[in-house]
């Protein structure tokens, strides 16, 4: 039989989180982030949750063709924009909407010949300092598109640093503001943090949203709010089996560097799971688990195919009892990814997309 491991997106769950986020900002349109791979659901699985969105946005041309190719007409946003100048041909082939945020990017466009003209979306770099014009050269990086037969319709945007903490987005919204007060074209400013947090706030609304993790059901502020918080559900589980059980004695050690150390009878499962399936290596002693959808932890060192949880308190736990990573039990228990990540000394994010390969990948509703 296979290894008993798998991983199950959720495609209800997906479904459900495009419905809360367009609660959080009903007024505007909704680009499903499907970059990374679909944060590693993978596109294909993720689509049938998603296609209620306005759009899809991405990172690359060849994200672009698996949108289409899955029979998707609507709008494509590419975040980042196009890298070469032959990628504006693709652009014009695929009708894909497309990131300006360099003088670079506007030289493609003014060399490029095509007979339709593009939506371009031009980012302001307001406080992020990784994309986009500054803001005192935002109008004249606007007035250049502008005059370009290439282009159609320019929409603004900006992306903000640090809407999932205290200091919020008010100095980057009012750089954004203050540069763009007079100039027409659609807005697109909202990530998750800022759509869940701040979306009802008249000063922030624009007509396009860009949800990326909250969609996946993680928390973009955990500790602050933690999924459940912000009423998303996870959109990927990952669970599987006990292989074997050990019964420790005051003294015995598990796995290796002997770093959990039993100070009594012990007994403990050990899991078909490790870092070579994306699960983090450091994860410490503590890191929670279900077993049977019931709370557990995990003990010692994360190995590259397995690692160990301790059964003390569950009796009627063994082999073949399920064990989930992170997502829903059976049982409908749901344990936090954000929570394995915190273990971890990192971010959800970073799980969905180190979900590896050799993991099987189921899709349920």
């Amino acid at each position: 039989m296979p290894r008993p491991i798998q991983a199950t997106i959720h495609t209800a769950a997906l479904r459900h989180n495009l419905a809360r986020a367009r609660q959080a900002a009903p007024d505007a349109q909704v680009w499903a982030v499907v970059k990374a791979n679909a944060y590693g659901h993978g596109i294909e699985r993720a689509f049938e949750g998603l296609r209620g969105a306005d759009g899809f946005a991405l990172l690359d041309l060849a994200e672009a063709e698996r949108v289409r190719a899955l029979g998707w007409r609507g709008p494509i946003l590419l975040l980042e924009g196009v890298f070469e100048a032959r990628d504006l041909e693709l652009c014009s082939r695929l009708h894909l909407w497309h990131t300006v945020h360099c003088d670079e990017q506007i030289d493609m466009l003014a060399l490029h010949k095509t007979h339709e003209p593009h939506r371009v979306f031009l980012k302001m770099n307001s406080g992020m300092n990784r994309l986009g014009f500054a803001p005192q050269r935002f109008r004249s990086a606007w007035t250049r598109l502008n005059a370009l037969p290439q282009v159609d319709e320019i929409s603004l945007m900006t992306h903000f640093s640090d809407a999932d903490s205290d200091k919020g987005i008010t100095e980057q919204m009012g750089r954004f503001e203050e540069a763009t007060c007079d100039l027409p074209g659609e807005r697109s400013l909202s990530n998750s943090a800022a759509t869940l947090r701040h979306a009802q706030d008249m000063a922030v609304k624009a007509d396009w949203i860009r949800p990326g993790i909250a969609v996946y059901g993680s928390s973009p502020d955990f500790p602050e709010h933690s999924a459940a918080d912000w009423d998303l559900q996870p959109a990927m589980s990952l669970n599987a089996r006990i292989i074997a059980v050990q019964h420790l004695q005051a003294g015995d050690s598990v796995g290796y560097g002997s770093s959990f150390v039993a100070e009594g009878p012990t007994r403990i499962g050990v899991v078909a799971c490790g870092y070579a399936d994306g699960y983090p290596r450091l994860c410490p002693t503590g890191t929670p688990v279900l077993v049977d959808g019931l709370r557990g932890r995990t003990l010692g060192r994360v190995s590259m195919d397995m690692l160990t949880v301790d059964l003390t308190g569950l009796p009627d736990a063994g082999v073949s009892s399920h064990v989930t990573l992170w997502g829903r039990a059976a049982n409908g228990t749901v344990l936090s990814i954000d929570e394995v990540a915190q273990a971890a000394g990192t971010v959800g994010y970073e799980l969905m997309c180190a979900l590896a390969q050799r993991v099987p990948v189921g899709v349920e509703d």
